[in-house]
This record gives structure tokens, C-alpha cells and sequence, in this order.
């Protein structure tokens, strides 16, 4: 009886040590939420973001506020003012955008932030 009781506690812990979870957080700790900011160009990379959540109310249609974004002359206005980044990092002294909605991902922030740290070229 004491051999089937050994048996058994050697199955179930062969069983149990098997039942590794692996959980891509724990082993690569930040890969889940990468931002990839090293090839952010106004075309590519910023042009659509602002399309997708500036364009509604910031184009030269609308142009709410006076703030015109569908241009790049117009933007790199904007831009060299500070507005466009102290309204969508929610600044103090800024006016948050998008105007009643969630503010940008955290990604879409530091690519904006990257692509005008790099001198904010029509690229």
C-alpha cells in the first residue's frame, strides 16, 4: 500500500510541475505595450492619427477654434505654437483633445512627440 501511495504522489506531482503556464508579460516584461517611434514621418505616421481624431472639427472646412490641421502648413503652425502637443498631452493652459473623448493613446502621444522633436518635417 505504501508503494501505491508513493506511485500516486509521483504522478501527481509529474502532473502538476507539466501545468506551466507561460505568460508573455512575466517572461518579456513591456512587450505587450511597445510603441514603435523610430520611423514616425508626417505621412505615415501622424497624418492618419489626426486624420482618425483632429480632421472632424480641425479641417479647413470646419476649423473650429481657428485651428486648421488637414494642412501641413497650417499644422506646423500649430505645432510650433505648442498647441498641438499641449492640447493633446492635456497641458495645463491647454484646451484637451479631442474636445470630449478619451485623449489619445499613449503610443499615438510619444509618436506626435517624436515626429516634432525631430523638427516635425513634411515627410
Amino acid at each position: 500500500m505504501n508503494k501505491s501511495i508513493v506511485i500516486c504522489l509521483g504522478i501527481v506531482v509529474v502532473l502538476l510541475s507539466s501545468c506551466y503556464y507561460d505568460n508573455e508579460e512575466e517572461l518579456y516584461p513591456g512587450s505587450g505595450s511597445l510603441c514603435d517611434t523610430t520611423n514616425t514621418t508626417y505621412a505615415i505616421t501622424v497624418e492618419p492619427i489626426l486624420k482618425s481624431n483632429c480632421y472632424v472639427c480641425h479641417s479647413t472646412a470646419v476649423a473650429n477654434g481657428g485651428i486648421i490641421l488637414d494642412s501641413y502648413t497650417k499644422l506646423k503652425e500649430v505645432v510650433d505654437n505648442g498647441k498641438l502637443l499641449g492640447a493633446i498631452t492635456h497641458a495645463s493652459g491647454y484646451s484637451p483633445m479631442p474636445k470630449n473623448q478619451a485623449q489619445l493613446s499613449t503610443c499615438n502621444i510619444q509618436k506626435i512627440t517624436n515626429w516634432i522633436n525631430k523638427g516635425a518635417l513634411n515627410n
